[in-house]
């Protein structure tokens, strides 16, 4: 017996647990365990005995402690033990999001390193070298634990780290290549660390969230070489799918080739479409390489589930961001949130659908059954159709008007005010350098993503505008982060007059986010848009505030009729953000907004 996963379990949690136990000559005849509450109910083992699944019902009379259990083949005897424990309180934990929340994105390994110790493991010798951009650099969970404080005082409320578990490969510092579903990787720390991230976040009124990728593992995982059961993956190494070589995007109409490409899930929101045109999505393996896990074997999807309910009992955390969302097949999403949120009711999941459009981002939202009969489950999406207009807008100069065309689309879902609304993440360029971008610019991105509905998230580093271009550029060491650093960002005093300007301005939306309660949940009205401006109300019961974007090089006079719109009867305006100046006449909003700007009223 080499490995039992999982590796512990709890009582009174599920009805049973399915443990994947791994070695050699496990061709079981027989399996007993020393607990009479501890019942094996069935056994399966692979041809070759190398691994050997053993299903458990663990009675509710079962005390804390271990439960040894012996294996009988004909080869021999062997033994395994299960620690068991009693479930911990609740309280404080299993969070989710709520509407006042706001997300920040970290990459562990290049946030902060609070361990030097672990910078190269005696496992992964050579992997550390911070002169190359796809090494590891030696950023930590200890790292990011120590700069809480940082986090706090700017004002966001939950973290969203890239995968923690431990990868295979000298370049894997990402996360995304697992070879280990149940450790933390041994640069970043170990499980003892995560859960005490997760208690010291939560003691700090912040939350959590863990990056499930229940999709694939990495191409080092022992898996790959030899799997538990011939279809534990969708094909081989030798020979399978791949991911992107699905249908071309003519055949939906597009003709133009996007600044940043997206694969045709259209392909699966489509009710005309058979499965030849999107078995490359859910059955290929990612970017061609990383093997495509096959969540249809039920063995599979019970591993997957018991892995993640694993995490989250051990350590407390309050969500799971969801990778690669679309390339798992729906049924497999439906069973597990059904899992997952019997136990944790409100553990909140966030899908990634990398897509621009909401007619094929909203199929895979939760709270409705599809064309397909089924719900997926999921909580809410990143807004990915809100990220690409932002940027056309912000970037490349497309109408203004493109914004509220993204959220003319919110009937689509059944809670739009949930959605997670951004401007950057770890996949694609920095917006504070890319083509198109400047200081003010990046301003007007931060404006946006904190007044408009949903729930926002930030990417490390963006709020002291970090430069960056593609992957992995995009993923620089935070400045500050490392001992012997020449500046640390992370204070005022160690920030250029830049970084500390657009800082402030970071700080002080989200103050006005936490402090005006229509900025955090109120209704959104359009009451203008055009080639370059857009203007909005977000109106709660106990107040009405205004939002004033213009992307024009020049000052702009607005005028615009609140008659008919939920800010009639207004009777002026009190100036919280910018420098726009705005009064009401005869029922008229007359507003000056000056070039490139963003400006917040709160309505008299």
């Amino acid at each position: 017996m080499t490995r039992v996963e999982p590796p512990s379990w709890w009582i009174n949690l599920t009805p049973e647990v399915m443990l994947l136990l791994s070695g050699h000559h496990l061709e079981a005849t027989h399996v007993v365990c020393n607990l009479p509450s501890v019942v094996v109910e069935r056994t399966q083992a692979t041809a070759r005995g190398d691994y050997l699944f053993v299903w458990l019902k663990i009675g509710p009379d079962t005390k804390s402690g271990t439960a040894v259990c012996r294996v009988t083949t004909p080869t021999g005897a062997t033994s395994f033990e299960l620690p068991l424990a009693a479930r911990a309180m609740k309280l404080g934990k299993f969070q989710g999001l709520r509407k006042e929340d706001v997300i920040y994105l970290i990459m562990p390994d290049r946030f902060a390193n609070g361990d030097p110790t672990n910078d190269e493991p005696a496992e992964a010798p050579g992997t550390l070298d911070r002169s190359n951009p796809r090494a590891y650099h030696g950023g930590d969970l200890r790292g990011i634990r120590e700069h809480l404080p940082y986090l706090k005082d700017l004002g966001v409320t939950t973290l969203w780290l890239t995968p923690v578990l431990k990868n295979g490969a000298a370049q894997d510092y990402h996360g995304y290549g697992a070879v280990d579903l149940y450790a933390v990787d041994p640069h970043l720390g170990t499980i003892g660390d995560y859960q005490e991230l997760v208690a010291e976040a939560h003691r700090q009124g912040m939350k959590i969230f863990f990056d499930f990728v229940p999709n694939h593992v990495g191409p080092g995982h022992p898996w790959v070489a030899e799997p538990p059961s011939p279809d534990w993956f969708h094909g081989t190494r030798q020979q399978h799918l791949d991911t992107a070589a699905g249908i071309h995007g003519t055949f939906y109409g597009r003709t133009e080739k996007p600044t940043i490409a997206n694969d045709p899930f259209e392909a699966l929101a489509d009710p005309h479409a058979p499965q030849r045109l999107s078995r490359n999505l859910t059955d290929g393996w990612f970017f061609n390489v990383l093997p495509d896990l096959n969540t249809e074997n039920p063995a599979v999807a019970e591993y997957l589930l018991q892995d993640s309910i694993w995490w989250v009992e051990s350590s407390g955390l309050d969500g799971f961001r969801l990778d690669t969302f679309p390339y798992v097949p729906r049924s497999f999403w439906s069973a597990w949130h059904a899992g997952l949120h019997r136990i944790y009711p409100y553990l909140t999941t966030v899908g990634e659908v990398f897509h621009p459009d909401p007619t094929v981002t909203s199929f895979f939202a939760g709270g409705q059954r599809r064309f397909d009969g089924i719900d997926s489950g999921l909580n809410t999406l990143f807004d990915f159709p809100l990220f690409f207009a932002l940027r056309k807008v912000l970037l490349e100069n497309a109408p203004a008007g493109r914004i509220a065309d993204v959220l003319r689309h919110d009937s689509l879902y059944v809670h739009p005010d949930a959605l997670v609304t951004f401007f950057a993440n770890h996949d694609v360029a920095r917006l504070a350098t890319a083509d198109g971008s400047s200081p003010a610019k990046t301003k007007l991105a931060f404006g946006l993503t904190l007044t408009l509905r949903g729930i926002p998230e930030l990417y490390y580093g963006d709020e002291i505008g970090m430069p960056g271009g593609g992957d992995p550029d995009n993923r620089r060491d935070f400045p500050g982060g490392w001992p012997g650093d020449p500046k640390s960002a992370f204070t005022a005093k160690g920030r250029t007059a830049e970084q500390e300007e657009l800082f402030l301005y970071v700080q002080k939306l989200l103050r006005l986010r936490r402090e005006h309660v229509a900025l955090e949940e109120g209704k959104l009205w359009h009451l203008f848009s055009d080639e370059t401006s857009y203007v909005f109300l977000r109106e709660t019961e106990e107040e009405r505030v205004l939002v004033a974007f213009n992307n024009s090089t020049e000052q702009r006079s607005l005028k615009i009729s609140l008659n008919d719109t939920p800010a009639a009867g207004a009777a002026g305006f009190t100036l919280l953000l910018g420098q726009a100046k705005a009064e009401v006449v005869k029922g008229e909003a007359q507003i000056a907004v000056p070039p490139h700007s963003i400006s917040i009223f709160l309505l008299d």
